[in-house]
């Protein structure tokens, strides 16, 4: 049986108040950057989030996503895919091989935050999608919500962790189906509705089904600000 589970999304300000973001223009381009996960391993590319995302929005979404990358080779790149993609707004869900390989989290984070820096540098609003650590039940890696703070960013720690719990959601282990990433978009697109992005009416809270989980609503702790 389906069961609605609450995806709480997080926006730390570094104000008084949660700023929305700018909506985007009808020809911008999201910047999809990360790694299998952003890539589509699991399904074919038509079926990866960036490709559902896109169809969602009418935007085109272009899929940077590299298998097995980490965050330094990932930061190489990033200035790169900015210039040649000039996006009006970046997903940026990256990390997760530095985690499945036990590198030195600090050095992640750096990296992130590099990438993080070098978007806002070009006045490029960046979305930050932030990956389990490798222990059962876990949401986020506390290095993601850290960044967010640090950069005022939008976060969301708990949507990628809930798919990877849900089996149905998941081709191995750590990669997701054809389902799982339709999900992901779905979700990423009320985040992106929500946040003023598409220049929609707003929802007042994001839901997305799962099998064996039971729904909770965000507590109001969910909302930080610095």
């Amino acid at each position: 049986m389906c069961r609605s589970v609450w995806f709480s999304i997080v926006l730390i300000g570094t104000g008084c108040s949660s700023p929305e973001l700018e909506p985007l223009n009808t020809d911008s381009r999201i910047l999809a950057f990360g790694d299998s996960l952003t890539l589509g391993v699991g399904a074919s590319k038509e079926r990866s989030y960036p490709a559902v995302l896109s169809q969602l929005t009418g935007l085109e979404v272009i899929n940077s996503g590299v298998s097995g990358e980490t965050t330094d080779a990932g930061l190489l790149r990033f200035e790169q895919e900015l210039e040649r993609v000039q996006p009006g707004l970046v997903i940026l869900m990256e990390g997760g091989n530095d985690i499945l390989q036990n590198r030195n989290l600090e050095v992640t984070k750096s990296n992130l935050a590099a990438m993080i820096s070098l978007a806002r540098d070009r006045n490029i609003p960046v979305i930050l999608i932030g990956i389990p650590e490798k222990r059962l039940f876990s949401n986020a890696a506390p290095l993601y919500e850290e960044l967010a703070k640090e950069n005022g960013v939008v976060f969301d720690g708990t949507l990628v962790a809930g798919l990877l719990r849900t089996a149905a959601y998941k081709s191995d282990p750590i990669h997701l189906n054809e389902q799982g990433y339709r999900a992901l978009a779905e979700a990423l697109y009320d985040l992106l509705q929500d946040k003023g992005v598409l220049m929609q009416p707003r929802i007042s809270m994001i839901t997305h089904k799962h099998l064996g989980q039971s729904a909770r609503r965000p507590e109001t702790a969910d909302v930080l600000h610095s």
